[in-house]
């Protein structure tokens, strides 16, 4: 099977970078993208070249590690799959594939299909855990949970934080992410107690990584590998501006707590 490759190459964060044209014939429909991308860095540095840069890790769906456009679309033309599950079965012999990396002031390039997506990271860091003493395991029924409820959070938790969400939208939002992170934990009782607070937090932690506003376009959706539903973003909002209403009403606890609502609060008067 015979495909050219036009790939963005970048030394590193500080230099410019450019696309470069790659043809082999080397590869077969049973191959991952992934699988094709080691056959082509394989040939590279047989000619003393070097390999292209790219992210991976289980190569299984699970740890979102990989991740870059394809033709335009973020993990590629197949729903609901990412870079490393997409096969060359999907690509007809002798088709010319665009890779790009995500394009995201919050993910800076570090060379050639690598991002740096720390931002992401710090975002969880802000308030998408729960704060309990650790000890042993409670038993599994000790807390009842409704089923729909514990659906709906592990259908949220699914979120395996690749980015596509934000390299599909067109203002670079990080909207899907952040909801799911805040609305798989809403759905628990564990999760109450710091429901507001979480929210407050995670959304202002988003805008200081510089990530774009939602305009409920949908992208993020569409290329979601995991297919976490527009709906997170409706609940993330819902509890933001519950917790907004009642922040205002009451003095602050943590001087950087206040800090940090009034920096969210006069960028978007």
């Amino acid at each position: 099977m015979k495909l050219t490759f036009h790939i963005w190459r970048q030394k590193d964060a500080k230099s410019p970078g450019q696309m470069v044209r790659y043809e082999s014939d080397n590869f077969n429909e049973d191959m991952s993208m992934l699988e094709a991308l080691d056959v082509l860095n394989e040939e590279l540095m047989n000619r003393g070249e070097l390999p292209v840069a790219f992210e991976h890790d289980c190569r299984e769906g699970i740890c979102g590690s990989c991740g870059f456009m394809i033709n335009g679309v973020a993990h590629g033309p197949v729903p609901a799959t990412t870079v490393c599950q997409l096969t060359l079965r999907h690509f007809q012999d002798g088709e010319e594939l665009y890779l790009e990396p995500w394009r995201a002031r919050a993910f800076p390039i570090l060379k050639d299909l690598v991002v740096d997506r720390n931002a992401f990271d710090r975002v969880i860091q802000a308030g998408g855990y729960i704060s309990v003493s650790t000890g042993s395991a409670p038993d599994g029924n000790a807390i009842p949970i409704r089923k729909e409820n514990a659906d709906r959070a592990m259908d949220y938790a699914s979120c395996i934080a690749c980015g596509a969400c934000v390299a599909a939208c067109p203002n670079a939002s990080a909207a899907l992410f952040t909801g799911a992170k805040i609305s798989h934990l809403r759905q628990l009782p564990q999760g109450e107690p710091e429901r507001h607070e979480r929210a407050l937090r995670m959304v202002a932690q988003v805008n200081a990584e510089m990530f774009g506003n939602c305009t409920n376009i949908g992208e993020c959706a569409a290329v979601c590998p995991k297919e976490i539903p527009l709906e997170v973003i409706a609940q993330m909002n819902r509890d933001f501006l519950a917790a907004s209403w009642a922040a205002r009403k009451q003095p602050y606890q943590d001087p950087a707590e206040e800090k940090r609502w009034q920096q969210y609060d006069s960028a978007h008067r």
